[in-house]
């Protein structure tokens, strides 16, 4: 960031009905640069001359704090927080006239909220009107998101402490999934225990919604229904973490209900392991970002011609795509704060290259819809691997490694006694 102001508002609360919100979770962004996480919050960055970190947020109010539970108020959030001062949220466009004069540059979420693109304009268009008095307002805008994409790509130590720590958490929930995974259940009630197993270890939340998917359901990228019950014979997919001080864990496990791979279900699950390993080795620093992936299409590829779901030659199966009848996403995306976290996967038109300190998920999958063109013996066979890997000096570490993943692994951890 230049000389200027930067305006970050956290998000706003969400009505679930008539008289409750939904769970409050602050905005990526605003909590990246503030640690703070309460609602009605605005951080006001000033770099030049004098550099200034000031907070707007709402003033200590003891009759609010006996219904809603407990404010800072901005003495408090000032000092425990490290800011240089802090003021009531109530003041911000008046304060935010004062702290925008002269300033050359003005830096805001562009685009993120219509609301606040209009009042910091609004602001803006204040200072304006004073410019018989001398004073200018910022002649440039700019997408602070920009910058703020590119700091967050490259995780610091203590970020990469709190993703281990997130891992860990959610590679046991997953072990409990298994242990506890028996014909019969319900896909909720399997998913009851992940959350148990977050909560228990102070991860109160899910990083996103969890997919529990079994049988056919695990042919639906993005199922959440979650109500189905589990059949003898059918593999249940489960792509679940865990959020632990602001950052996700992004893991997907695929197992037999009954402890027990098919001959069926084991060659389709050696396959998307496999490619799953070769695109771990793929990701790597010097590497671009679509190295996984290419790994990963190639294995995919000679498997699904030896499951005689594609025809001819690996190369021509990649050239015309017709493995995307089986696989048809992406092998990983960036892992943060938000799961799905920021960061351009391109630079320049070319794909960025892999460095030190990045945090990416790598998850290929094989989805076998009833089709003329499919074994029967196949027939609803939904299969993803992932895991969170972290890209070191020399290579890569892989967050997620505890949770089970061979079949011998997977089997064993299903034994049940």
């Amino acid at each position: 960031m230049g000389q200027g102001i930067a305006v970050i508002p956290t998000a706003p609360e969400v009505a679930r009905n008539a008289d409750a919100h939904y769970d409050y979770r602050h905005d990526s962004h605003f909590y990246y640069l503030s640690g703070f996480a309460e609602p009605e919050a605005v951080l006001v960055l000033i770099a030049g001359k004098a550099m200034q970190s000031i907070l707007f947020c709402r003033e200590k109010n003891p009759e609010r704090e006996i219904w809603d539970g407990f404010r800072n108020g901005p003495d408090a959030a000032a000092e425990h927080f490290g800011f240089d001062a802090a003021y009531p949220i109530a003041q911000l466009d008046e304060k935010l006239a004062e702290l925008m004069a002269d300033q050359p540059t003005l830096y805001y979420p562009m685009g993120a909220s219509s609301e606040w693109d209009a009042r910091l304009l609004k602001v803006r268009e204040a200072v304006k009107a004073k410019s018989r008095s001398g004073i200018q307002a910022p002649s440039h805008l700019r997408d602070v998101q920009e910058l703020l994409n590119e700091m967050r790509l490259i995780k610091d130590y203590l970020e990469q402490g709190i993703m281990r720590r997130a891992a860990t958490i959610s590679c046991e929930a997953h072990r409990r999934a298994m242990r506890f995974t028996r014909p019969g259940q319900f896909e909720y009630e399997v998913e009851a225990e992940l959350l148990h197993e977050f909560c228990s270890h102070g991860a109160r939340h899910p990083a996103y919604t969890s997919i529990v998917a079994g049988g056919a359901n695990a042919c639906t990228l993005h199922y959440v229904g979650n109500n189905a019950p589990l059949h003898d014979g059918d593999l249940l997919l489960i792509d679940a973490g865990c959020e632990l001080e602001g950052y996700a864990a992004d893991i997907t496990r695929t197992f037999p209900i009954n402890g027990k791979f098919s001959a069926a279900q084991k060659d389709v699950y050696q396959i998307v392991l496999a490619s799953q390993e070769a695109a771990i080795s793929a990701a790597r620093p010097g590497n671009t970002w679509d190295a996984p992936h290419q790994a990963a299409l190639r294995v995919l590829a000679q498997g699904f011609i030896d499951l005689k779901l594609c025809q001819g030659s690996v190369e021509s199966v990649l050239e015309t795509e017709s493995y995307k009848q089986f696989y048809m996403h992406r092998t990983g995306h960036w892992l943060g704060m938000d799961v799905h976290d920021v960061g351009e996967y391109k630079v320049d038109g070319q794909w960025r290259t892999l460095q030190s300190g990045m945090t990416l998920t790598v998850e290929p999958g094989c989805y076998i819809r009833p089709a003329d063109n499919v074994p029967q013996e196949l027939w609803n066979i939904g299969i993803r691997i992932e895991d969170d890997v972290l890209i070191t000096p020399h290579g890569n570490e892989v967050l997620t490694q505890q949770a089970p993943k061979t079949v011998e692994q997977i089997e064993e951890e299903m034994r049940h006694e």
